[in-house]
């Protein structure tokens, strides 16, 4: 009696357990596959990677600019908030915003057409209803507004604004209200109140956050719950939290640290910043030492805590963090590989994975998840 006993405990065990991997294998076949699109400066495409649950980033495609001869200093890109196109800005003769429409099932590109910009832009992005594309000049000392159109061709500039020197991001707010651009060489940020109904700025009152001299403010991200900003200082290496007031579009500073890592005895060239989807890591990259500064955040002050920083590419100008907020991925504009780090969901410490051939002069990398 024991033993059919325990034959039938036996079976009913394992088909337990192959309905289970079953259901497992139906939740995986139905979840989202993540891309990222990596923008190459010099061999004029983006490399596109499928990143798998592991990490591991297996090479999909490499997408050729059309129209574009001349390499450029830059290759920023953007995804509309639809995803269903990326936008690749083209630094050199003519200047122009190149758009891809996304495959929803492969995550590859297709040109669908070519338009101006009013400059070589350092940084582009859409605002959060994806009707307009903002730009920012560092060498023109400008910022400009393109209409896109239903396809997600970019239109002829609407506007077109003189900064102070050196324009770097240009990026709106999560409510879509305001929009700020960083003037590194003149040491502050322009505030412009955003309608999107009309599709134009005017600016804010105050229309100026200063920084400290000769910090060069370059790029910012929000904190997803809407309440700090984070800058960092290109010249000084500094990192600033920043309270914010969705209401009047203020800044206020309540912290002030350094992307610079533990001994560092040169000149700062400080880069690039991002925050995890959770809001509660922060990431940093130096191009000097080329490393990557991690950082705890406290989602009720706003303040930064500096885990530690690693090494990565050379000359780290781009990186950015997977929407599942599990892994980050680097390259390096000299080194033309990209390198992808699991972020410990406890710590925020970058654990290395693999390194990654890319084009050339890699500087850019945006992540996005389909369904």
């Amino acid at each position: 009696m024991l033993r059919p006993t325990s034959r039938t405990a036996s079976r009913a065990a394992i088909a337990t357990t192959l309905t289970f991997l079953t259901l497992i294998s139906g939740v995986r076949a139905g979840m989202a596959e993540t891309f990222a699109y990596v923008g190459n400066a010099d061999s004029n495409d983006i490399s596109v990677f499928k990143l798998a649950e592991s990490g591991e980033m297996t090479p999909v495609q490499t997408a050729a600019f059309t129209g574009v001869e001349k390499p450029g200093s830059s290759t920023p890109l953007a995804i509309t908030p639809d995803h269903r196109v990326l936008i690749a800005g083209v630094r050199s003769q003519p200047f122009l915003a190149v758009s891809f429409a996304i495959d929803p099932k492969t995550g590859q590109l297709s040109p669908i057409g070519n338009g101006p910009l009013a400059d070589s832009m350092a940084n582009i992005a859409t605002d959060r209803g994806g009707k307009v594309l903002f730009s920012a000049s560092y060498g023109g000392n400008k910022v400009a507004l393109n209409p896109l159109q239903a396809s997600g061709v970019v239109a002829e500039p609407k506007q077109v604004i003189p900064t102070g020197l050196n324009a770097h991001a240009f990026l709106p707010s999560p409510d879509n209200r305001f929009v700020f651009a960083t003037n590194l060489g003149s040491d502050q940020i322009l505030a412009f109140a955003f309608d999107a109904t009309a599709g134009t700025l005017t600016p804010n009152d105050p229309p100026v956050i200063k920084v400290p001299e000769k910090s060069g403010p370059r790029h910012f991200v929000f904190h997803p719950n809407g309440k700090f900003i984070y800058l960092i200082h290109e010249l000084n290496g500094d990192v600033a939290a920043f309270g914010y007031e969705a209401k009047s579009g203020a800044w206020s500073e309540i912290q002030r640290t350094t992307a610079l890592p533990e001994g560092f005895n040169g000149k700062p060239w400080a880069a690039d910043i991002h925050i995890t989807p959770d809001g509660r890591f922060l990431y940093a990259s130096e191009r000097t030492t080329n490393t990557l500064t991690a950082y705890k955040v406290d989602a009720t002050s706003g303040k930064l805590t500096t885990i530690g920083s690693v090494p990565t590419e050379k000359q780290p100008r781009g990186f950015n963090i997977d929407p599942s907020g599990r892994y980050l991925a680097a390259v390096g504009e000299l080194s033309d590989g990209m390198t992808v780090y699991a972020i410990d969901q406890s710590s925020g410490a970058l654990a290395k994975q693999k390194s990654y051939p890319t084009g050339k002069k890699p500087n850019w990398v945006e992540f996005l998840s389909l369904p």
